[in-house]
């Protein structure tokens, strides 16, 4: 047996995990570094508003957040923390294609919802008593991240 038939299968479903926790990290990076560019410029004329402008910041850093539950499930359930993770490279290729939903839709849903923060907190900076609605929009975005979640989570549940 060569190497790729004996730990093929577990690269395979590290890539997965891996990609599930790093590209939405790069994504809430991304995210919480465009809606902190905005927050700075209104934080100067009014640094009363820092509390509703550190919200609108940290919401595109929770795909982050989300993609290390992913891997750390996906690490779990491949019995790396405590059993046996020798896999096939059917079972890592099932792993790698359930973290993807996770990785690529966090990925681009956090820099999405960066862009709406940003947005948000122009409204803040305009019509400070319409600050939630900014809030409803960057919500708006967060549940594709939430789907993006689910559908991981109920992928990697149902690798046996």
């Amino acid at each position: 047996m060569g190497f790729f038939e004996a730990f093929g299968g577990l690269a395979l479903a590290l890539l997965g995990a891996g990609l599930a926790a790093v590209l939405p990290g790069i994504g809430s990076a991304k995210g919480t570094g465009i809606a902190g560019e905005a927050g700075t410029g209104l934080l100067c004329q009014d640094p009363g508003k820092f509390g509703k402008v550190l919200i609108l910041q940290v919401i595109p850093g929770t795909q982050g957040l989300y993609g290390l539950v992913v891997w750390f499930f996906a690490i779990f359930n491949m019995g790396l923390l405590g059993g046996d993770p020798s896999l096939t490279l059917q079972e890592g290729l099932q792993y790698l294609v359930a973290c993807l939903p996770m990785a690529l839709g966090g990925l681009f849903s956090a820099i999405a919802q960066g862009r709406v923060a940003a947005g948000s907190i122009n409204i803040l900076a305009k019509k400070p008593d319409d600050w939630s609605k900014g809030m409803v929009l960057c919500i708006t975005v967060e549940f594709y991240a939430i789907l993006s979640l689910l559908a991981s989570m109920l992928m990697i549940i149902n690798i046996a």
